[in-house]
């Protein structure tokens, strides 16, 4: 293992693009430290006490919402408009032409994205800085106050998805990706710290913390496993001549994840939910703050409406994302058939149904997952820290991601991988 890793410095190529990551990291996290002007901060830290949805949001931002620094939005903006682009190239046919036009297509895709980031990145910083204004937690409390301050959350939403984009290009793995994953690993000090300083007052004893830990690996060890899973359906390829050549009677297999929708239908969930509490921060009304409060993370009506929420959402991003008639059009394209199957239509019903069942077990998964965070405190006592499912599933699946960038460029360069 120890040669593995020592081989990734050896090639220059490599080397650079880690440091170049490296690099981008440090600039995100010096960041996270620049307040935004004309905010309270004490007013701000109360907010991030309790583990509910502000510490899982403070959580992705690494700490930079509890601080209320320019990188308060995190990427959040740019996740939301990725996700509304590949659902519309589902619906509207400009935008899945430009899905299927190559090189060309893709920067078209990109181009609208960034405009629709700053869209809804300005939105969002807007009902923050209201909602800033609403709670006296505005130096001046006028809306001259309410724009500056959205608009230099838009700005550092812009300037972390630029940071992003240049990872990407010149660094290695996903930067967008990446970034919410230092985000999340940056804040495991300080639940460390948090958990010891609850030993060390009596608020917890060593049990209760050996029953967190333990809970904590065993969920490490669930999402790789569910992470990592996936059905192989055997594909037989007939032989045919082109020419004076022959080509397929091979065998390979088609790959259907278990969680082929990986985190985004928590999000989706998460979204939809916080939509009632975020209208009831404009609205001065009785009825609606009461309506919002069904609606605060952890209660029982939140629990069970985000369970069903990330189930159905599961089901849903998973139809959108695998165009399953086209694969088995292609597949007998190409000479290429599932064994006792026949090709075309019932092929595709095949695989459909298999899918569907696959998804099944995934959509539960995630929803487990999703809620354990609102009783974990309850059962181990540790409050104010937040370890989630949503969490593990994006550290995990971009750690996996990386690593197997990092493999296919140490085995090209005939150097031997560190994944087996």
């Amino acid at each position: 293992m120890l040669d593995s890793l020592s081989n990734i410095f050896k090639i220059t190529e490599l080397r650079n693009k880690i440091l170049y990551t490296l690099m981008m990291f440090a600039v995100f996290r010096a960041g996270i430290h620049i307040p935004v002007p004309g905010v309270d901060a004490s007013v701000i830290e109360s907010l991030f006490t309790s583990g509910n949805l502000f510490g899982l949001l403070d959580l992705f931002a690494g700490g930079a919402l509890s601080k209320f620094s320019i990188f308060a939005m995190s990427i959040t903006p740019y996740i939301n408009a990725s996700i509304i682009m590949q659902l519309l190239q589902a619906v509207v046919p400009q935008f899945e032409a430009w899905s299927k036009d190559g090189e060309e297509g893709r920067k078209k895709i990109a181009k609208v994205t960034r405009y629709g980031t700053v869209v809804l990145g300005f939105v969002q910083a807007f009902g923050m800085a209201f909602a800033l204004r609403a709670n006296s937690a505005l130096v001046n409390n006028d809306i001259l106050s309410v724009f500056v301050v959205a608009i230099i959350l838009t700005a550092g939403t812009c300037l972390l998805m630029w940071i992003g984009e240049q990872i990407t290009a010149y660094g290695i793995g996903n930067g967008i990706s990446l970034i919410i994953f230092a985000g999340i690993v940056a804040r495991l000090p300080d639940g460390l710290q948090t958990i010891y300083q609850y030993i060390q007052t009596g608020t917890i004893n060593m049990f209760q913390a050996f029953l967190f830990a333990v809970i904590a690996i065993a969920m490490i060890a669930v999402v790789v496993a569910v992470t990592q899973g996936q059905r192989r359906i055997p594909i037989q390829y007939a032989k045919r001549v082109v020419g004076r050549k022959m080509y397929g009677g091979h065998s390979t297999f088609l790959p259907l994840k278990v969680n082929q929708a990986g985190v985004i239908p928590i999000i989706f969930a998460s979204s939809v939910l916080m939509f009632p509490v975020t209208i009831a921060q404009f609205i001065e009304n009785d009825f609606v703050h009461k309506i919002a409060d069904l609606f605060t993370w952890g209660t029982p009506l939140q629990t069970v409406l985000y369970a069903i929420l990330i189930f159905i959402f599961t089901y849903f991003y998973t139809a959108i994302s695998i165009n399953i008639t086209d694969m088995a059009d292609n597949m007998k394209k190409y000479g290429g058939f599932i064994p006792g199957i026949r090709a075309g239509k019932p092929t595709a019903d095949y695989v459909d149904n298999v899918m569907t069942k696959i998804t099944l077990a995934g959509a539960v998964f995630l929803a487990i997952v999703a809620i354990i965070p609102n009783f974990l405190g309850t059962i181990t006592g540790v409050q104010g820290v937040y370890f989630g499912g949503t969490a593990l599933l994006i550290v995990v699946g971009v750690a996996l991601d990386t690593m197997q960038q990092i493999e296919s460029l140490m085995v090209t360069r005939h150097y031997k991988g560190f994944v087996k």
